[in-house]
């Protein structure tokens, strides 16, 4: 918080902090002359520009602001005031600036922006004090253009109720923004609006009343009366005689040719196309007209065609050896292992007296019900959770909004003290200053003396330095000797060392150690041995792996036998039990085929008797008949639909007997073929109607 935002308050309180120490700077002012607005503004500009809150406080700042000091106390408390203000909430103002300069002022120069933080400040939150009339004046007496674009997007109403509002709430608290802020700007709003249009006003005048040059007007010289001239002014030149200028050709009024021939050719296209489309539209059903003439002569032709004969097709081998991996052998294994022992259970939990499920379902039942009862009482249950969750937040909220008004009356107090603090603070560094400027002045007196003083101090410190640099230079000279000496001796020992012969033939004994003083340190006759029985062990390894290997391969051919013997028998109980039934399908079956065959025949015999009354209808009417063909070629159809159904029959008990297909597989079979005949049977009666 500034210092001149903590005098804003205690004067809007009434505290006579601030006046106290307005009176004891009144003498120091009582000569100062008065400034205008525009001075002013650009004043605090200049000082918000200069001003960096990284490296120093607002208050050393004014302090160190010479020109604040020459202002009178209302300026002064105005433009203090101001530059507190724009630094504190500094946040705010610069979401509404960044803002215009994103829309409206993309054109405005950036080093104008803390001009229009400082409109902005002035319009947020000290219109109430200084009144529209001063903050009319002020803004009158900066650019008309500016600052009637800036306020008219910042009193804008859907600027202020919608986005401004947003962001400010984001920083402060929505209900203090609306209250504090956003509020007293809609309620000021109107009268600004006028301000605005005044100075739009002034704009169209200034536009419109463009300042007329002064037209010099010429004087005589006050002279004698000029000499008349020898030399006559020559006379005008004629003017040139232009050629007459040619007419405009016809032909730029008429369209070109090659435009009326793509007119012609574009007609007729069109007329061709509608009569293609015509004659499509009246033939488009030719095609499938029936024309009765031409029948007899295309069921000649196809008569007179060589018949086609093909050879017969040999008979399948019905016992086709099938190879089986051992997966499939595996898993054909494990499924009958599975039906078997579900077979068993069945009948171990038949013979133990299972009864009846209906109790189970009637419990399940009511345990469902009663867990809906649960679901539902748990989900009336979270419903009044959650109402109970909303009341307490709003509690919660209402708490927060209190404490929040107790910690803000608790700051403003601390605010004012701090101010009171602040004033006293600066009255006696005033004090201080004098004294030290007083001190100063007394100094001045006895320059000469401290300066001899300081000329032998300075010369005592260069002697001493001169002193203990010798001694150094002397210290890094016996250094480097002695290292020079070391040097050379270790070089002395280096050639030595080289110059000394040394042994080019060494002998190696296998069966001692390198003597490195390592654990595992070995001979190489050791090392040779260990090897040797390494690899035999491995070996060993090897060949035990290889057995067993063999003898789980044995093992699981084995099992593959078993498994192959285990399939088969079940296979042959399973075409036992499928030809067991379909013999007692057969036997049950010859009491229905007679009624079956029956049927048959009267239909027959109905369908003749059809055919002849036709026949007769056909004499009587002069047509000739040409669907006589159909009941001897319906005769036929049916003894290859019975042909068929003897056969399938056969090939699924075949199938059955080798454990191929089961239950569900012949149902299905039997399914296709009846279905099957019948859509015969439904070709056939519509082709005899």
């Amino acid at each position: 918080m500034g210092s001149a935002g903590n005098s804003r308050e205690r004067q809007r309180r009434g505290q006579p902090g601030a006046a106290a120490a307005v009176q004891g700077r009144c003498g120091r002012f009582s000569m100062v002359k008065m400034v205008s607005q525009r001075e002013l503004i650009a004043l605090i500009v200049q000082h918000l520009n200069k001003f960096n809150p990284e490296n120093q406080s607002l208050e050393d700042f004014l302090n160190e602001s010479a020109v604040i000091q020459t202002l009178n106390v209302t300026e002064e408390k105005f433009v203090l005031d101001t530059l507190a203000g724009c630094t504190e909430y500094k946040s705010i103002l610069d979401v509404v600036v960044n803002a215009f300069y994103v829309q409206d002022g993309r054109y405005c120069p950036i080093s104008e922006r803390n001009l229009y933080i400082v409109i902005c400040y002035l319009a947020t939150f000290q219109l109430e004090e200084i009144g529209l009339q001063h903050f009319s004046r002020i803004v009158k007496s900066l650019d008309t253009a500016k600052m009637q674009q800036f306020l008219r997007f910042f009193f804008n109403d859907l600027h202020l109720n919608t986005w401004i509002k947003d962001e400010w709430s984001h920083i402060y608290d929505s209900v203090y923004v609306k209250e504090n802020l956003i509020d007293p700007l809609l309620r000021w709003q109107p009268k600004v609006q006028q301000l605005i249009e005044k100075l739009t006003d002034n704009l169209s005048n200034r536009s419109s009343t463009v300042k007329t040059s002064r037209v010099t007007q010429p004087k005589e010289f006050n002279l004698t009366a000029p000499k008349p001239r020898a030399i006559p002014p020559p006379s005008p030149a004629p003017l040139p005689v232009l050629p007459k200028r040619q007419p405009v050709p016809p032909s730029i009024y008429k369209p070109p040719k090659e435009r009326k021939q793509l007119e012609e050719i574009k007609t007729k296209n069109i007329q061709k196309a509608k009569d293609l489309l015509l004659e499509a539209n009246t033939n488009q059903f030719r095609c499938a007209t029936i024309k009765p003439e031409k029948r007899e002569n295309i069921h000649d032709s196809m008569e007179s065609k060589p018949v086609f004969k093909a050879q017969k097709i040999q008979s399948k081998i019905d016992n086709i050896p099938i190879k089986l991996n051992t997966a499939a052998i595996l898993r054909e294994g494990a499924l009958y292992q599975r039906k078997l022992e579900e077979e068993l259970k069945r009948v171990e939990n038949l013979q133990q007296g299972a009864g009846d499920s209906s109790e189970f379902l009637e419990w399940q039942k009511q345990m469902r019900g009663k867990d809906l009862e649960d679901q539902l009482a748990e989900i009336e249950c979270r419903k009044l959770q959650g109402k109970l969750s909303y009341e307490e937040a709003v509690l919660a909220h209402q708490n927060v909004t209190q404490e929040n008004k107790k910690k803000a009356d608790l700051l403003r107090e601390e605010k004012a003290e701090l101010m009171h603090l602040c004033a006293e603070k600066r009255l006696q560094e005033q004090k201080e200053m004098k004294e030290l400027v007083e001190q100063v002045m007394e100094g001045h007196k006895n320059v000469k003396q401290v300066k001899e003083k300081i000329q032998e101090y300075k010369q005592q410190i260069v002697q001493q330095v001169c002193e203990e640099s010798g001694e150094l230079l002397r210290q890094a000279l016996e250094e480097q000797e002695e290292k020079n000496r070391k040097r050379y001796e270790l070089i002395q020992q280096i050639r030595a060392l080289e110059s000394a012969p040394s042994i080019r033939h060494k002998f190696v004994d296998l069966t001692e150690t390198g003597g490195h003083g390592l654990f595992g340190e070995m001979s190489v006759v050791e090392l040779r041995e260990r090897l040797a029985l390494l690899k035999e062990a491995q070996k060993a390894a090897e060949e035990e792996k290889r057995d067993q290997i063999i003898h789980e391969k044995q093992a699981k051919e084995q099992l593959i036998l078993d498994k192959l013997d285990q399939i088969s028998q079940f296979r042959a109980e399973l075409g036992r039990a499928a030809a067991f039934k379909q013999e007692e399908k057969k036997k049950s079956q010859p009491g229905e085929r007679p009624m079956k065959d029956e049927r048959i025949l009267n239909l027959q015999k109905k369908i003749v008797e059809k055919t002849m009354e036709r026949k007769k209808q056909a004499g009587l009417l002069k047509i000739s008949p040409q669907k006589t063909r159909i009941v001897p070629s319906k005769d036929s159809f049916q003894w290859n639909h019975w042909k068929e159904l003897e056969e399938s029959r056969e090939r699924q008990f075949r199938m059955l007997q080798h454990g191929f297909m089961d239950r569900e597989a012949v149902q299905k079979k039997e399914l296709i073929a009846a279905a099957r005949t019948g859509a015969k049977a439904c070709i056939l009666r519509s082709d005899l109607k």
